[in-house]
């Protein structure tokens, strides 16, 4: 995902190839070379595969917790610069330089507040941007949406919010019963119905955009995840769309100056 502003521009997990996320990064009208940051959610590969490469490429600096860092050092390699933070405690990110520090705010920085999540992973975190006004939510990989998720993500103007699988695409499918076991369970992934629930509590009527995202290419489909998320919004006037796996999504714009 990635996420600019006049000011900066990050990118929030990498887990496709260097060359792949270079050549998404061009379909947009974006390079890695304006990067200031790569925040990283958890070791997964399907989050952390590029993140070494473009670091070390572009000389970028990548953003994750000790604990993270631990789980994936081996798969990731050398970092150009490693910034751990923990959840619960907000950093700012402005033009290839940062601050551990939210009791001075600057106005024209990004504001990352991390929150902790409900995955088999060693250290997950869920991810709230703010930029003037603007707040985006980013939470993928969670099992359940405890109330510390829905806390962090109130107020959203947009949410970029898993809804992996269809439970009964699942059960009926291929996967072997333990992997079934393990997606739907408290550390594993949210299923359409569960995603919908959540969008039904944080909607609201400042909430501009909604991506549906981490949908499972085996146990799920747009429509399905779509059809459930625009039952749960009520008729409200939020955009709804899905992140593809094969292509670059439609870059969002939020106000005159801030995009996604």
């Amino acid at each position: 995902m990635l996420v600019s502003t006049p000011e900066t521009a990050i990118l929030v997990d990498a887990g496709l190839s260097g060359v792949e996320i270079q050549r998404r990064m061009a379909a947009v009208g974006e390079t890695p070379e304006r990067l200031s940051a790569i925040i990283i959610t958890h070791e997964h590969r399907d989050h952390i595969q590029g993140a070494g490469v473009l670091s070390r490429r572009f000389n970028i600096p990548v953003y994750l917790t000790k604990a993270t860092y631990q789980a994936c050092a081996g798969v990731v390699g050398r970092i150009s610069d490693v910034q751990y933070f923990g959840c619960g405690q907000s950093f700012t990110i402005k033009n290839n330089n940062s601050a551990i520090d939210d009791k001075v705010p600057d106005p024209s920085a990004l504001m990352v507040h991390p929150f902790s999540t409900s995955h088999d992973a060693s250290d997950p975190a869920g991810l709230t941007l703010t930029w003037q006004g603007c707040k985006f939510g980013i939470t993928t990989d969670l099992g359940i949406a405890t109330s510390l998720v829905k806390d962090h993500l109130r107020n959203c103007s947009v949410l970029y919010l898993e809804s992996n699988h269809d439970p009964d695409m699942l059960i009926n499918g291929s996967y072997p019963w333990y992997l079934k076991q393990r997606i739907k369970s408290r550390t594993g992934h949210l299923s359409n119905a569960d995603a919908g629930i959540l969008l039904s509590q944080l909607a609201h009527k400042d909430l501009k955009h909604v991506v549906l995202a981490h949908l499972s290419e085996e146990n799920n489909r747009p429509e399905h995840a779509l059809a459930e998320a625009g039952r749960c919004l009520n008729g409200s006037d939020t955009v709804l769309s899905v992140a593809c796996p094969d292509r670059p999504g439609e870059i969002i714009r939020i106000t005159a100056d801030i995009s996604v």
